[in-house]
């Protein structure tokens, strides 16, 4: 589902690349299920519903899109394993809904490199032959990043597919940068290491409203409220407490709305007191799609 906000004089839109399924011990580590499956009840092979968002910034530096989804590239058999159905226009859909298409973004930010936050960056013809998706833009990402993918390890290998960057590389459309961006007036990114060791968050600010999207820093808002449950795919753990800290202190001083990436209910939310500290009181919420006894 499409939203459109308001942020100062900054218009953006959350948009959806569909909804999948993941492991829920992948998305909440060392969590013992008892307490995690409190949260959202995963099906009988430990599986739970899993949103792939992006945000759409309508800047002075033209269209901004953060991220690219899972894209159109994926087989059957891969397609089958996240529970995404029959090939579709999830993101490029969704964009039309905005009024907009695929040749009119002008920058894709890719936070990082995982397969599925930038597989939507390129697709292929029908010659077979590998095309950017958004074929205007340039397509930042952080150096690092780039270097972690490009020489990944047993750990990682998975996660990073060449396709979904190369083609870039070679069309000269690929912008490699080193640390925080000012991307257009009140558009910024900040690096948020944990999840990967060089991951993009993305500000929106002006007339005094701020956004954060928060990307892979915090999947879920139970993820930002409990700084020490961490994901199994975060490559530096303890780093991400840290950075999870210091994102709540960030988003309360400037009473930031926050954007989640995966969460599969809330979408968007702001810090309250808690009994427990800093928790997300949501504000666009999704309805409940998961019923974890019908077999996905």
């Amino acid at each position: 589902m499409t939203y459109s906000l308001m942020v100062g004089s900054i218009r953006c839109h959350i948009l959806s690349d569909g909804q999948q399924i993941g492991d829920g011990g992948g998305y909440f580590g060392v969590v013992p299920r008892v307490l995690w499956q409190r949260h959202i009840e995963p099906n009988r092979e430990g599986q739970i519903p899993v949103a792939v968002r992006s945000l759409l910034i309508e800047s002075d530096a033209g269209l901004i899109l953060v991220d690219t989804g899972q894209g159109d590239k994926l087989s059957p058999k891969e397609r089958g394993f996240i529970g995404l159905g029959e090939k579709d226009e999830r993101l490029i859909g969704e964009l039309h809904k905005a009024g907009f298409s695929a040749a009119d973004i002008d920058i894709v930010l890719m936070t990082h490199l995982h397969a599925d936050h930038i597989g939507g960056n390129t697709r292929w013809e029908p010659d077979r032959a590998l095309v950017p998706t958004f074929p205007n833009a340039k397509y930042i990402c952080q150096r690092l990043d780039l270097a972690a993918a490009s020489f990944p390890n047993e750990r990682t290998r998975a996660t990073y597919h060449v396709q979904n960057w190369q083609p870039l590389q070679e069309q000269n459309l690929l912008q490699v940068v080193d640390g925080p961006q000012q991307l257009a007036r009140g558009v910024r990114t900040a690096m948020a290491p944990g999840h990967t060791a060089a991951l993009q968050t993305v500000w929106v600010e002006d007339g005094g409203e701020s956004l954060l999207f928060l990307g892979d820093s915090a999947n879920w808002a139970i993820h930002l409220e409990r700084l020490a449950w961490v994901p199994a795919y975060d490559i530096l753990p303890l780093t991400t407490i840290e950075t999870k800290r210091r994102l709540r202190m960030e988003a309360w001083a400037s009473d930031a709305l926050l954007l989640f990436q995966h969460d599969p209910r809330v979408v968007t939310g702001r810090l309250v007191t808690g009994k427990r500290g800093p928790m997300v009181q949501p504000e666009i919420v999704e309805e409940a799609w998961w019923d974890p006894v019908v077999e996905v």
